[in-house]
This record gives structure tokens, C-alpha cells and sequence, in this order.
């Protein structure tokens, strides 16, 4: 009589759970576009999630602390004016994604067939990839340290592209035989995590090495459901999680060298389905009680968390959950990445958990404003309009600049305690 062997896995008690209902953020209109998107994005301060609105493009922001610290100075009115417009598609964006390690550097897809990538700090087409997807493109995803990209698109082809080179380096026509949307991702080994379906509508899974694209590393048969399988890949545990839209289960396996290579842990199950779903990045959990994934599940009217526990009975922190993880400090700047570099994720421990910095704002720089560099090709006589900067006049125009941001903030303080004043004198009226 052969014995079953039980393969062994720090994560195979791996157990979800609600959070309790106190800690849901309720009344919130999620957006009812069809789209396969997450609708959803977190981080260790705030969760941010697309809401039903006319024209669409709205997003609520709500701060993750459920004690509030009120500052003086507080805004009462919607942002209605963004701090940069980036200008380059055709049609509506339906996918951006932040580099892993540069500042600034941030990808969009949109219905255009086009993958431009920006650098938000100066508002740039860094690079346009507009010649490499004939159909609509379904996700894109960069490696660990931003120097490659991995796609799918409605061709059913799977791309891995250079985006400095502007190359595709390998592709896989039909890594799933289905018609329905693929989706893939990079995995800490760089391999290819794929979900997508059979010709028979079967939800399947794969693994892929991009050096031999011939045949797959594993491919996996799920369930029969119309919900594109949405994975979040973990690097740290090399977990990934599945997420089904309209699902009502969060299924989730590890990726290991040891075959079947992609092995199969738990699924969470809820009684109502998933419109949209959010991963918060490692940094944003809680060591003490051995968390090693939240997700914020978005319900028609509300969001909710969901934790992922490894039960452990010591109260130390668990070196073996816990490897050092990305931190929100960039490794390169954008002309150093455009420029040919590459740099692995600043690292950060989380033995006394992570506090994020008070002060992370993005700082717009207009160059064709500042530049003082003289303009390339032949001489030509220059009016007083059009005669570059000189310092003098340059520090002038940033000191009134200066002047002005002041002005304006004193005012906002103005029209705050104006608002509050009113507040409390309808207040006094009921």
C-alpha cells in the first residue's frame, strides 16, 4: 500500500477571512463599465477606487487610518483640476501601471492599440510603442526590475517587449486556445504567470518560460465561468492569487521548481461576488499578527477587506514570512532608466513595520518653461520674446511663483474657515 506524501509548505495553511463590518467602507458607487480591470488601488495610506460618474474618469480616495487626524488646513471641495495632463491617446485608457523602480515613469494602454510610457514629473512621452499590438490590448505587466514587459492581447498572442529597444524579444501565439481576455505576469524567477481559457470556455492557468515559449512549464484546466481570471502575484511568498470578476472566491497557489511547479493552496469563498478587487503592496500589512496579503474586495455598494493570515502561535516576528521587501523609494531616476539603466527595487525591512513618510508629493517639472539650454540647428535672430531665460529673470519668475502658491493657500484657509463658519451656523439653526 503506497502512502501519500504531503508536501511541504510554510503556506499551506495559508486561511482568509473577512474583516469585520466596522472596518468596510460603505456607500460607495463602483463603476459599472464592463471593462476587466481591478477598479481598485492601494497602499499603506489610502485606497483608491473608480465610482460610477457621467463621462466616467471619476475616482474616491478615502484615507486607510480609522482614526483621523484633522489639520488645519483642510479641503473641503472636490479636486477638480489635476496636477499634470498627459495628452497622447485616442481613445480611452483602460490600463496604467507605475515602473517598479524608476521615479516618475508611469505606463498607459488604452483602446488605441498603444502603450506610452510617461514621465509624469515633466508630463513627456518618454517612449510610444504603437506599432507592436494590431488589437486591443487586455493587460501589461513590467518585470521586477522594469526592464522588460509582458502583454496580452485581444490576437490571443502573449509578448514579452524591450520598450527602450522598442523589440519584442519572444512571443507565444495562443498560450490559452480561448477567445476570451488573457492576462499574465511576471514571476520573482522570470517566468510568465498566464490565465486565460481553452477553446472549450474552461478557465485554465499557465506558467511559461520566456527563453522557450515551445511549450508550457505547467498548464492547468480551472473551472467553466465567463469571469477573466485576474492574478496577483506576490514575489516575497511567490504566491499568487486569483480573482475571478463576478466571482465569489479568491483562489490561491504557489509557484515552486518542483513540479507541478504551480501548487494548488486554498480558496477563500464569500457569498457575494467581486466587482473589482485591490492588493495592497507587503509594506502595508500587519507583522504582528502574521498577515501576508489584504485584498479590498469592491461590492456594488461598498468595499471590503479580506485578509490572508498564516496562523503562526509565536507573537516574534517571522523572519521566513517577511524577507525584505520593495520600498516606496525609487532606485533610478527617469532619464537614467531611459537611458539604458537598470537597478533592482530598493529593499526595506518590516521587523518594526513600516510607517509611511508624511510627505510624498510629486513635483511637476515644465521643461519646456525652464530649459535654458539654446535650441539646436542654425543661428537665427532672436527678438526680446524669444531670447532665452537669464538666471536673474529665472529666479524673479520662481519667486513670484512662490508668491503665488502662497497667495493661493492663504485663501484656501480663508474659504475653509468661511465653510466651517457656515457649517456651524446651519448647525445652530435645526
Amino acid at each position: 500500500m503506497s502512502r501519500r506524501v504531503v508536501r511541504q509548505s510554510k503556506f499551506r495553511h495559508v486561511f482568509g477571512q473577512a474583516a469585520k463590518a466596522d472596518q468596510a467602507y460603505e456607500d460607495i458607487r463602483v463603476s459599472k463599465v464592463t471593462w476587466d480591470s481591478f477598479f481598485c488601488a492601494v497602499n499603506p495610506k489610502f485606497l483608491a477606487i473608480i465610482v460610477e460618474a457621467g463621462g466616467g474618469g471619476a475616482f474616491i480616495v478615502l484615507p486607510l487610518a480609522k482614526v483621523w487626524q484633522i489639520p488645519d488646513y483642510t479641503p473641503m471641495r472636490n479636486i477638480t483640476e489635476p496636477i499634470i495632463t498627459l495628452e497622447g491617446h485616442s481613445k480611452r485608457v483602460g490600463i496604467l501601471s507605475w515602473h517598479p523602480t524608476a521615479r516618475n515613469v508611469l505606463l498607459s494602454a488604452g483602446g488605441d492599440n498603444v502603450i506610452i510610457i510617461w514621465n509624469v514629473g515633466t508630463g513627456e512621452v518618454l517612449l510610444s510603442l504603437d506599432d507592436m499590438h494590431p488589437d486591443v490590448i487586455h493587460s501589461v505587466c513590467w518585470n521586477s526590475n522594469g526592464s522588460l514587459l509582458a502583454t496580452t492581447c485581444k490576437d490571443k498572442t502573449l509578448r514579452i517587449i524591450d520598450p527602450r529597444k522598442g523589440q519584442v524579444v519572444a512571443e507565444r501565439f495562443a498560450a490559452h486556445e480561448g477567445m476570451r481576455p488573457m492576462r499574465a505576469v511576471f514571476t520573482r524567477q522570470g517566468h510568465i504567470f498566464t490565465t486565460g481559457f481553452t477553446r472549450m470556455s474552461q478557465r485554465e492557468l499557465g506558467l511559461w518560460d520566456p527563453n522557450n515559449f515551445e511549450e508550457p512549464v505547467a498548464l492547468q484546466e480551472m473551472d467553466t465561468s465567463n469571469g477573466v481570471l485576474l492574478p496577483f502575484y506576490d514575489p516575497d511568498s511567490s504566491i499568487v492569487y486569483l480573482c475571478g470578476k463576478g466571482d465569489s472566491s479568491i483562489r490561491y497557489f504557489e509557484i515552486t521548481d518542483e513540479p507541478p511547479f504551480v501548487h494548488y493552496l486554498n480558496t477563500f469563498s464569500s457569498k457575494e461576488p467581486q466587482r473589482g478587487m485591490g492588493f495592497m503592496p507587503k509594506r502595508g500589512l500587519d507583522v504582528s499578527k502574521c498577515e501576508i496579503a489584504r485584498f479590498y474586495k469592491l461590492h456594488e455598494r461598498k468595499c471590503e477587506p479580506i485578509i490572508m493570515t498564516v496562523p503562526r502561535k509565536s507573537d516574534l516576528f517571522q523572519d521566513d514570512l517577511y524577507p525584505d521587501t520593495p520600498g516606496p523609494e525609487p532606485a533610478l531616476e527617469a532619464d537614467e532608466w531611459l537611458s539604458g539603466q537598470d537597478a533592482e527595487p530598493v529593499l526595506i525591512s518590516l521587523r518594526d513595520g513600516y510607517v509611511p513618510p508624511k510627505h510624498r508629493e510629486l513635483r511637476v517639472t515644465k521643461r519646456n518653461i525652464l530649459d535654458l539650454r539654446p535650441p539646436s540647428g542654425p543661428r537665427r535672430s532672436q527678438s526680446a520674446s524669444d531670447a532665452p531665460l537669464s538666471q536673474h529673470t529665472l529666479e524673479t519668475l520662481l519667486e513670484e511663483i512662490k508668491a503665488l502658491r502662497e497667495r493661493v493657500q492663504a485663501q484656501e484657509q480663508r474659504i475653509t474657515a468661511l465653510e466651517n463658519m457656515l457649517c456651524e451656523l446651519v448647525d445652530g439653526t435645526d
